[in-house]
Order: C-alpha cells, then structure tokens, then sequence
C-alpha cells in the first residue's frame, strides 16, 4: 500500500502592532489563523501578545540575558519558521510597541535572521502601506525575506464594511485576498528551508 508523503507544517509567529482589543489588524490575524485551520494545508499560526514587553532598554539584559518575558518571546521568533505582521500605520510608519518587539528579538543574536515573512495591515484611505514600507525597510538589516506578492493593506473604512463591532474580518474578497497571502508566505517559507 502506498502511502502520501505529508508536508510537515510551518510555524508561523503572528505579530499585531495595535494593543487595542478591537483592532482591524488583529482582526486580520484572527482571520488569518482561520484560514490556516480550514483551508491553508501545512501552516499553524500562533499569535504573539506583543504588550507585556517592556520598552527595551539594555539595562534590562544582565550577563547575557534578557527579562523572562523577553526570552519568552525571542524563543517563540526562533523557533517560527515565518513571521506574519500585522501592521498599522501610526504617522507614517510602523507602531511604537512593534518597533520595540522587533528591536527586543534583533539583540544578539538576532532571531529574525533568515526567516520569511508577510505583511498585512488595515487602516485609512492607505490601508497602512507606508507603515509596510518602512517595515519592508527594518527587514533589509535584520535579513528577514518578505513575500512581495501579493501585497495586502486594506481600507478598513471605504464601503462596504470590511469588519464587524468587534473588529472581525467579514468581508468575503478581503478573505480571499488573505488566504493568497498565506499560501504565498507557505510557499516561499519551504522554498527558503528547500522544501519545495
């Protein structure tokens, strides 16, 4: 009898740069983990709480190590093998704790080092784009390899309604303009690590 070789899944660490609870990105995340249970084969995606981080400040880091809640994090980074942003636009750019989280696992040794990663954002008229830019940006140096198609940011106000009260995606195109984004992010993930 034959058997099917099974692809083994991908770990994917899902990182919102909103704290508030309703936000539209972590809307997105919730949608995204959605998606890998019911349709995207070979992908788990945890969600990273990013807001027990402290601001970092190396003082924090005594003979080597990092606070508890640091280390935590940076070995949840580690042991991905992709990372999915989620990332609203505050002035132009990336959010403040966001920028903290991926400076906290940058330390050395830096934990973003060759992984794959997407970006998705929600936001006004430019759905966050400029933030995904500078993103894009922070990613050169830390030598994190982001997907370049296709690219998501949505308009989380133009009609018609794209989430609910409770900041949950509902709007069946901007689904299945996710999903396209994780089966790319898979993709590339096991082209990267040669599995492909």
């Amino acid at each position: 009898m034959e058997t099917l070789a099974v692809k083994p899944a991908i770990k994917v660490a899902a990182l919102c740069g909103s704290l508030r609870k309703g936000s539209f990105n972590r809307g997105l995340l919730r949608s995204a983990i959605q998606l890998s249970k019911e349709s995207v084969n070979g992908m788990e995606i945890e969600y990273l709480d990013i807001s027990p981080l402290p601001m970092l400040n190396t003082d924090l880091e005594v003979d080597g190590t990092f606070p508890p809640v640091v280390e935590a994090f940076r070995q949840k980074i580690l042991q991905a093998d992709s990372v999915l942003f989620a990332s609203p636009e505050y002035n132009f750019s990336v959010t403040g704790p966001l920028k903290n989280a991926i400076d906290w696992a940058s330390r050395p040794p830096n934990c973003w080092a060759d992984k794959a990663a997407a970006i998705v954002s929600a936001g006004g008229s430019f759905g966050g784009g400029r933030a995904q830019y500078h993103l894009r940006q922070i990613g050169v140096y830390l030598d994190l390899h982001f997907i370049n198609k296709p690219e998501f940011y949505l308009n989380a106000f133009a009609p018609p309604a794209k989430f609910d009260s409770d900041g949950n995606l509902i709007d069946p195109p901007s689904k299945e303009r996710l999903k396209e984004v994780l089966l790319s992010l898979l993709a590339f993930t096991l082209r990267l690590k040669g599995q492909c």
